[in-house]
């Protein structure tokens, strides 16, 4: 598998952070197209049959407005931060049956001079996904601890937020009461810019993505979602 990445993304990226502005991104909108868009459409297109083989129930479509590209727009409309673009591009591989929903199972490649990471699991469940979540966790603890420390012995680290108090419905002490404090059940691996342009880029992604598959796949079992073809 080759990678469609290259220096330039990055490149582009750097200096967008240094100016980042209108007037700026207008005159460099055919170099954000060339370096950054197109070279990430083209790694999604590439991606599509391989999650299928992993994770048949999570995508990766290439479409530019509506796909698993993020925007590099700002929403900036109930923000007091107005700065118009974000300097990092972002792809996010959802489960199909919530494929416009950022709040859900998923894969996620984050590419930012820098600060370069694959994540996996959901971010930010809305309120009844979240308890059905810890409701699973707490019916089957040592599943699901078995599960993330596999995960979590290999190239994956553990990320989110949590809450202070141990919610409303569960009793739990130790690693379970710190396991349904959370909001989030998120994991992330850092990756170079180098191995992000290197030829075998599809190949990490897809290892990562296979590691991580049985973790994202129960998250998705556990809120009712199928996970076969």
């Amino acid at each position: 598998m080759s990678s469609a990445i290259t220096p330039a993304l990055f490149s582009f990226l750097r200096d967008l952070a240094a100016d980042n502005s209108r007037p700026w991104f207008e005159a460099n909108r055919a170099r954000y197209a060339q370096d950054v868009k197109a070279p990430l459409l083209a790694f999604i297109a590439a991606l599509q049959p391989e999650l299928r083989r992993i994770a048949p129930a999570f995508i990766a479509d290439p479409r530019p407005v509506g796909g698993s590209m993020f925007r590099l727009h700002r929403d900036t409309r109930f923000s007091r931060d107005k700065v118009p673009y974000k300097t990092h591009a972002a792809a996010h591989f959802r489960h199909r049956d919530h494929a416009r929903d950022v709040h859900t199972p998923g894969f996620y490649l984050h590419l930012e001079p820098g600060a370069c990471w694959i994540g996996a699991g959901i971010w930010r469940p809305d309120p009844p996904a979240l308890r059905r979540l810890r409701r699973a966790v707490a019916d089957d603890p040592g599943g699901w601890q078995a599960l993330t420390a596999a995960l979590e012995a290999g190239r994956f680290s553990r990320r989110g937020d949590s809450v202070k108090r141990l919610p409303a419905g569960f009793a739990a002490t130790g690693w379970l009461a710190d396991e349904l404090r959370r909001t989030d059940q998120v994991w992330m691996a850092p990756i170079s810019e180098a191995q992000v342009c290197g030829a075998d880029f599809l190949d990490v992604f897809v290892a990562h993505c296979r590691e991580a598959a049985p973790t994202v796949e129960r998250i998705a079992e556990m809120l009712g979602l199928p996970t076969g073809a």
